[in-house]
């Protein structure tokens, strides 16, 4: 049972369930294929946001969150200086516009962030999924120290990365799906320089070494280049193509390939785009589940600015989800 309102969710109390076809997806659809179109980089930005938002103390818009006293903003800390401020610009204006449709704050940001990330993915020729709605927004920043040990360095190889995501209760094969996010953006040359000095990392193609080093002509350069040198802009299986031509951009990606466990993920997502989109999807829905506040918790908000926590000491005990419940005979 469904309460008649195009903002309004289904009957649960835990995160589970997909908003009713055309209950605000639309809006979130609309912007994002206008603002993609002026703006390409902009869906890999949104796409490695949610990365980053749920791999560091869970999916709840902590990422989002500007700096206050005592409380240093999540995007201060290193890994995350090259998150694009386009993306949190975005996230804010899907807030906006929900909220003028939907008559009222409905939508958390920590949702947003997920349906950004989907339709992005989409709207770079990726595969279209359903994503479980009914987050809460955090309300604080992680600090540093948690940041750290929560995102590994584009220099880690698969034993380390494996040791982060079993943190999390992700495996392998969300590991190599989750990559395949690299298909799109771009990189820094400090992500990727260790490669190429002071010595040339033998894994690497000659070729793609010398491209590089055009981009990145010395250690310190400030240039970027694209994840996926032969389609940059569009989300497929490319990214492990380029893998099993040694032209994967950081050490994290090449390793991939290096790895015995997760080679033969590798080399079966080369071959088949369809397998990579369908473990994507899982994975990424997965990865989109981790530590969330939902309306079954007392912690949590819905933010009125998704990079600010509501002021005072009231939250609101809502989501999308439980606003619907509340009105219903459960």
């Amino acid at each position: 049972m469904e309460v008649p309102s195009a903002c309004s969710g289904p009957v649960v109390r835990v995160l589970q369930e997909e908003l009713p076809q055309g209950g605000g997806h639309h809006i979130v659809r609309e912007y994002l294929a206008s603002a993609v179109k002026s703006n390409v980089g902009l869906a890999a930005a949104l796409i490695r946001l949610h990365f980053h938002d749920c791999f560091v103390q869970g999916c709840d818009a902590s990422i989002l969150l500007d700096s206050t006293p005592g409380q240093p903003s999540e995007q201060k800390s290193i890994p995350n200086q090259t998150l694009r401020p386009a993306a949190f610009k975005a996230v804010n204006e899907i807030r906006d516009r929900l909220e003028k449709a939907c008559g009222g704050r409905v939508v958390s940001c920590a949702d947003i962030v997920a349906l950004a990330a989907r339709d992005s993915v989409a709207l770079g020729g990726g595969p279209a999924y359903k994503v479980p709605l009914g987050r809460r927004d955090g309300l604080a920043p992680a600090p540093d120290t948690v940041i750290l040990g929560a995102l590994p360095p584009p220099s880690s190889t698969v034993p380390t990365l494996l040791s982060f995501l079993d943190k999390i209760k992700l495996d392998a094969t969300d590991l190599v799906a989750l990559s395949g996010g690299h298909t799109v953006g771009v990189a820094h040359c400090g992500s990727f320089e260790d490669r190429l000095f002071p010595t040339q990392d033998a894994t690497l193609n000659q070729w793609f070494a010398g491209q590089l080093k055009n981009t990145c002509p010395a250690k310190g350069a400030v240039n970027t280049t694209s994840n996926d040198i032969r389609t940059p802009n569009t989300f497929d299986n490319k990214y492990y193509v380029d893998l099993l031509n040694r032209e994967g951009l950081f050490t994290s990606d090449q390793d991939l390939l290096t790895n015995t466990t997760t080679r033969p993920l590798v080399q079966r997502f080369a071959l088949d785009q369809a397998a990579f989109f369908d473990q994507f999807v899982y994975s990424y829905v997965k990865m989109g589940q981790i530590h969330v506040l939902t309306t079954g918790s007392s912690e949590g908000q819905v933010r009125a600015n998704c990079s600010a926590r509501n002021p005072g000491d009231h939250l609101l005990p809502w989501s999308v989800v439980e606003t619907a419940a509340e009105t219903l005979e459960l």
